[in-house]
């Protein structure tokens, strides 16, 4: 990859732009906070070939969550699980929005339930 190459993926939220001392700075917060994230499994960083912590914009997302729980006294450990939780659900209801959208484009004469 080429220098030109990591310019085009800045803007891409999954690109890992972002050593740990760096995320750590930008989210108020500790390497040891990033790892224990890692270690709960809520974020997985990529690692660099020296083996280094990189970290993504939508991994700083997450992490900002979990910040913003344990910083109203959720322990860590639960603070993932709500976390995971929340984005289960929200996928969830996205994959239901969509059957429900597929099953009335099938059949647009059916009676409208909320109606």
């Amino acid at each position: 990859m080429t220098a030109d190459d990591s310019y085009d993926r800045l803007d891409d939220d999954d690109y890992p732009a972002y050593t740990m001392g760096r995320a750590a700075d930008i989210l108020g917060t500790t390497p040891g906070f990033l790892r224990a994230l890692g270690e709960a499994r809520l974020i997985t960083p990529l690692r660099s070939k020296g083996g280094h912590r990189r970290y993504s914009r939508y991994q700083l997302r997450i992490a900002a969550r979990a910040r913003e729980l344990v910083d109203q006294g959720t322990p860590i450990e639960a603070a993932c699980r709500i976390i995971i939780l929340e984005d289960q659900l929200e996928e969830a209801q996205r994959l239901n929005a969509e059957y429900r959208r597929a099953a009335e484009s099938a059949n647009p004469t059916a009676p409208d339930r909320d109606g």
